[in-house]
């Protein structure tokens, strides 16, 4: 390990990249403190703290959003877009054309989804302020709040400059994807992602080591940070983890063939990203209409079906999930594509015949890797709940100490991807001076 990070320090390319993505990431972070004009940062702090779906974008947004600083939305609005352009890719045929035509059809989909990121960000700024907006006095600054009649006006030029702040995130992402190190829109997000792990400790100090010490609390300080690095560790396990397929290539005459690697969680944390938008929409509508639990009984059993917290809405998230889990992943790793080219490349699993028996021993190989997936997606997106409730975090606590949870898969999986980039292009680098 040491001897790898030496190699990587000596090379001053990649030493470089890294300082470029540090700089492109110090950036970021400035901007999520640059407020937007007219508006009342410490109301927006009051209801943003109360508000569970909002709690999870700001730490996305790197704390943009508690800040509503012109960065509020971060890059949430260009993975969206991006998840949104994949899933028409199976329906649009002009799609699915262009993204089978290499480098030029690649550049056609980046283009589309630039412009459904400066829609979808346009729209989620106008309910995102319009929902906080319910009572001006959430938004603005007590001297606007007389104009009555300009309220539109005042709104509309906030979803603007937050429009142009989720374009100037998604350009910062290009920048590091082309310059820096590992892929633009991970590294944001996990940079938003860490920026909050300072106040997670910090939250646990208050509730434990703070005016309320004793022996016991003690105890439950250092389980937490225990489950917390153990999650880390099984995540790092299970992210890494690969089954291998054998193939046997006809046309070669040693008995030694390859393999085909499938990734236990080949559908990443996508399908948790999705349960959770879906499940936040219908309690974003009912927080924008002003509903509550205690007047509304539509409020009340929205809360029901759609809170993870609740028995049915955790039911539900566990049902997304899976479902989610299986489509992506055979969307992503397709059985009767693999068994095309094998066919064509004249390979074949050991013990089945090319063609359908292939194709078919391959689907029973993807639903039990999946399967496996799908169990552990569901059991840390689980955990954070399951900790809350044994501990008895508060909603705000709970929101701010997260053990497990969407926010460690990604972190874990970027950290990953990023360290074998940065390995590959120093190994890349050995092997060029060698050859030169």
């Amino acid at each position: 390990m040491l001897e790898k990070l030496k190699k990587i320090l000596s090379n001053r390319e990649i030493v470089l990249k890294i300082m470029v993505t540090f700089a492109i990431l110090l950036v970021f972070k400035i901007g999520t403190y640059i407020p937007i004009p007219l508006v009342s940062i410490t109301s927006i702090s009051q209801v943003i703290a109360g508000n569970d779906f909002l709690t999870v974008l700001n730490a996305f947004s790197g704390g943009g959003l508690s800040n509503f600083s012109i960065l509020a939305l971060g890059i949430s609005p260009y993975i969206t877009s991006s998840i949104i352009v994949q899933m028409l890719e199976l329906l649009i045929p002009k799609l699915k054309e262009w993204s089978e035509q290499g480098e030029v059809g690649k550049g056609k989909i980046n283009r589309v989804t630039r412009y459904v990121t400066v829609a979808l960000a346009l729209v989620q700024a106008l309910v995102l302020i319009f929902g906080l907006g319910s009572k001006p006095e959430n938004v603005l600054l007590d001297s606007l709040i007389q104009y009555k009649d300009f309220y539109w006006a005042f709104y509309l030029y906030m979803a603007i400059v937050i429009t142009a702040g989720s374009g100037f995130t998604m350009w910062l992402a290009d920048l590091i994807t082309r310059h820096g190190i590992g892929n633009g829109s991970s590294m944001i997000i996990s940079a938003g992602i860490i920026s909050s792990i300072p106040a997670m400790f910090t939250t646990l100090g208050n509730k434990y080591l703070g005016a309320n010490f004793t022996g016991l609390n003690c105890f439950l300080y250092i389980l937490v940070l225990v489950l917390y690095f153990a999650m880390i560790l099984a995540v790092v396990y299970f992210e890494g983890a690969v089954r291998k397929i054998p193939v046997q290539y006809a046309n070669r005459q040693s008995s030694q063939g390859s393999d085909i690697p499938v990734k236990l969680n080949s559908a990443n944390v996508i399908p948790v990203i999705f349960a959770s938008t879906l499940m936040s929409i219908p309690m974003t509508i009912v927080g924008v209409s002003g509903l509550t639990t205690a007047t509304s009984s539509v409020a009340f059993w929205v809360n029901e079906v759609c809170s993870n917290s609740k028995p049915i809405g955790c039911v539900l998230y566990i049902i997304l999930i899976v479902f989610f889990s299986f489509f992506y992943s055979f969307m992503t790793v397709d059985p009767d594509k693999i068994s095309e080219n094998l066919d064509r490349q004249g390979a074949f699993i050991p013990g089945y015949r090319p063609g359908e028996e292939t194709k078919v021993q391959l689907s029973k190989m993807l639903f039990r890797i999946t399967l496996i997936g799908a169990a552990y997606l569901v059991f840390i997106a689980l955990v954070p709940i399951i900790v809350s409730a044994a501990f008895g975090f508060s909603s705000s606590e709970a929101s701010t100490i997260t053990v497990g949870g969407t926010s460690l898969i990604i972190v874990v999986g970027v950290a990953i991807e990023t360290f074998r980039q940065i390995e590959t292009q120093s190994e890349t680098k050995d092997y060029k001076g060698f050859l030169d």
